[in-house]
């Protein structure tokens, strides 16, 4: 069987995906009219904080901050703060067997088809968020405020980069989540911990950069930074050079680890299944 045959099914299931939770527009107006609101709330914090302190305090300036903020805002979908519902039921109900019928590699058609539906969540709101953020902005007077381009060429080559390695790593992270349902009840508890947890190690409630040092030190290497802050600060210039291939290293080696992590944990799930009493 050629390679092409192999990823047909995946391919399959990757557009299927996208397709079905295009339909939503009324969803992603919503979610579109909330981030606006939340990033313009988050604005309002981070500009008096910069005004209540001393200009040197840190070099991540509101220049800085200010993209970091849309962006978190217009990919949020992207980042593993919600499980994909219908494959959490599948493994709590047993439906999962199902799946095992198909000629097709599980875990790789679970992760094509979280990363298609975190795509289409994310690809209207990101484009609505970027037309308020760069031009409605500016015309209304909030120059400040308003979304500016990449450092460079070389930060706008590695921010891509960067945001489609925090794509795969949420999409993995989730992937584990979901592995861990076959020793767990349900799913309620996931869902309650990972927004917390991902928000704020991903710097998405506070940038990491302004948080006291040893705690950004320690948060900047978890993966959760790798889901929003690396690729925020490589787009802002904050980081470039060598230490941003560093970051996008880490990257890469917390997304091998948690599809490994995965990978075994479901292999290992799949044994403790029972259908029909068999």
């Amino acid at each position: 069987m050629t390679l092409a045959l192999r990823l047909a099914p995946y391919r399959g299931v990757l557009r299927a995906r996208w397709r079905e939770t295009l339909q939503y527009r009324l969803a992603a107006l919503a979610g579109f009219g909330t981030q606006c609101y939340w990033g313009l709330l988050r604005l309002m914090i981070l500009a008096a904080f910069y005004q209540s302190g001393p200009a040197d305090a840190t070099d991540f300036s509101f220049a800085h901050a200010v993209p970091y903020v849309w962006l978190g805002q217009a990919l949020l979908s992207l980042f593993p703060f919600r499980l994909d519902a219908d494959l959490a039921d599948s493994v709590r109900t047993g439906s999962v067997a199902s799946e095992l019928l198909r000629p097709i590699d599980l875990y790789s058609y679970w992760f094509w088809r979280m990363a298609a539906w975190r795509l289409a969540q994310a690809a209207p709101r990101c484009l609505l968020m970027v037309v308020v953020a760069a031009v409605i902005l500016p015309l209304v007077g909030l120059d400040e405020w308003a979304l500016t381009g990449p450092a460079g060429g070389a930060a706008a080559g590695m921010y891509l980069l960067a945001t489609a390695l925090a794509l795969l790593l949420g999409v993995a992270v989730t992937a584990v989540l979901i592995s861990l349902m076959f020793w767990t009840v349900s799913s309620e508890g996931a869902r309650y911990i990972l927004p917390a947890i991902v928000w704020f190690g991903g710097g998405l409630v506070i940038p990491l950069p302004l948080l006291p040092d040893g705690l950004a030190a320690v948060l900047g290497y978890l993966p959760f930074a790798g889901l929003m802050d690396i690729p925020f600060r490589i787009y802002v210039g904050h980081l470039a050079g060598a230490e941003a291939l560093a970051r996008l290293a880490l990257q890469v080696g917390w997304l091998v680890l948690l599809v490994l992590l995965g990978r075994l944990l479901l292999a290992r799930g799949l044994r403790r299944v029972v259908i029909l009493g068999g």
